[in-house]
């Protein structure tokens, strides 16, 4: 599934990389301890986080993420989003909570041939 068909299907708003809204998206960790995400975060998938800080760019880089999920409308530091401008990561805003996420990209079929 391409993020443009994530972005789609769920209440938000892209807040950068709509130039990378094809990327193709297999499935996604959920998870706010960076040092746990670096261990299990899928290579070109999407991660939700509640955490908003440069580091999460800086692990979904590391780990070639194809996007980053901030829940609830919790307000993204402006290095932040200049970071994921700089790295190419899709970044997403969503009033739904972390939860929510999750059980409507399993739906969708995110994840669900791992």
């Amino acid at each position: 599934m391409k993020i443009s068909d994530i972005v789609n299907n769920l209440p938000g708003k892209v807040v950068t990389g709509e130039e990378f809204l094809d990327r193709e998206i297999k499935t996604a960790y959920c998870g706010d301890l960076l040092s746990r995400v670096m261990a299990h975060g899928p290579q070109n998938g999407l991660w939700i986080t509640v955490q908003t800080h440069t580091n999460v760019i800086a692990v979904a880089t590391l780990l070639e993420m194809a996007c980053v999920i901030i829940p609830e409308d919790i307000p993204i530091d402006e290095n932040t989003i200049e970071k994921a401008v700089e790295e190419e990561i899709v970044l997403i805003s969503s009033p739904l909570s972390a939860f929510q996420l999750a059980g409507k990209l399993y739906e969708m079929g995110i994840g669900r041939d791992q």
